[in-house]
């Protein structure tokens, strides 16, 4: 039986790494759209590499960029994918803010190109999976969030998203083509980028627990997030692409924290608890009491600052999702609570630090 063959948009990312794991797990032919720098950033799927010399695996990789139509058209002509999955984004909220037009480049014309070269190569049977977010609820009039909640945008990324949203519906309807939007909530992993909050906490407890001791910096510590794990989510956008029919989904867990939860949830894990001090952007933690001892930290010291530097222009305070429509069509629900989830992440940071 001839295997199917899948095209990964941002396959160097948190999001491609697992998914490319998961489609040759189940027999695909994965290919990979990758940028050419002058360092490779292939951390996330060296392990999928293998030498062609002595064995070829049913995974390539191929030099293009979502801002490039030619490349697109040429990758997708020599590929003939069955499915497409577009995860390729510039996909920080704050750097959206300073790189406003990259963002729209890649994140809602790269869909566009993708789109457009699907009708003119004749791609009428190739699936098309768009990586949506919940950033698109932005300033949410209600919780939780569903498919029928209005979209209030709060930042270029989520304006590019949107565009990308409604691109992918009109595609749909006008053209045929099987095109679906996953409306993801946030989701993490090992493999979360270090700029990325839940990481740069993650990373920052370990350090300051094991290692140079140095304080945490964040920003807005009340911003409630719907975190999953990213190697569950991936799993959904699989189901969503077998699905008998286009469509769009959210995906999320229907629970909420936020980020002063997930720094508390953090120390807790290695028995250590906190104690805030301060308002605003003078607030800071310290060591409240210490269940295992550790190194050289004591009560008192300070873990936390503010760094007013790391607040949005504009926040989003307030997300939480309801993927009923998800479990009910898809029979996709989270079964990874995040208590397991930071524990797989702390627990690969200390592997880091030790290494």
């Amino acid at each position: 039986m001839k295997k199917k063959v899948a095209l990964i948009t941002g396959i160097t990312g948190q999001d491609g790494s697992y998914l490319a794991e998961l489609l040759l797990k189940k027999g695909y032919f994965v290919h990979g759209l990758i940028r050419k720098s002058s360092s490779f950033n292939t951390q996330r799927i060296e392990h999928l590499f293998e030498d062609p010399h002595y064995r070829k695996r049913p995974f390539k990789l191929h030099y293009g960029d979502l801002t490039d139509a030619l490349s697109i058209s040429s990758i997708l002509n020599k590929t003939q994918p069955n499915e497409i999955y577009n995860l390729g984004a510039q996909s920080h909220v704050k750097v959206s803010f300073e790189t406003p037009e990259y963002t729209l480049m890649t994140d809602a014309l790269g869909t566009l190109r993708l789109l457009d070269t699907m009708l003119i190569l004749k791609l009428y049977k190739t699936k098309f999976y768009q990586a949506s977010t919940s950033e698109l609820f932005g300033k949410v009039d209600r919780t939780p969030q569903n498919e029928d909640t209005k979209f209030n945008p709060q930042s270029p990324y989520a304006l590019a998203k949107m565009y990308s949203y409604f691109l992918v519906k009109n595609y749909r309807n006008s053209h045929g083509l099987f095109c679906s939007n996953g409306i993801l909530f946030n989701h993490e992993s090992p493999r979360r980028g270090e700029t990325f909050v839940t990481r740069k906490i993650t990373r920052g407890v370990v350090d300051f627990l094991f290692g140079s001791g140095k304080k945490i910096f964040l920003g807005n510590l009340n911003s409630k997030r719907d975190w999953g794990h990213a190697k569950e989510f991936c799993e959904a956008m699989y189901k969503i692409m077998q699905f008998k029919k286009p469509d769009d989904f959210v995906i999320a867990t229907g629970k909420q924290y936020s980020v002063r939860e997930f720094l508390i949830k953090c120390f807790k894990y290695y028995g250590v608890e906190l104690k805030f001090y301060g308002k605003g952007i003078k607030e800071k933690a310290k060591i409240y009491k210490i269940k295992n001892e550790i190194s050289n930290k004591k009560v008192g010291d300070t873990v936390f600052e503010i760094d007013k530097n790391y607040f949005r222009p504009l926040e989003v305070d307030n997300l939480r999702g309801d993927y009923s429509k998800a479990k009910k069509l898809l029979n996709w629900k989270p079964k990874i609570s995040i208590d397991d989830l930071i524990k797989d992440m702390l627990d690969n940071d200390y592997r880091l630090l030790n290494k």
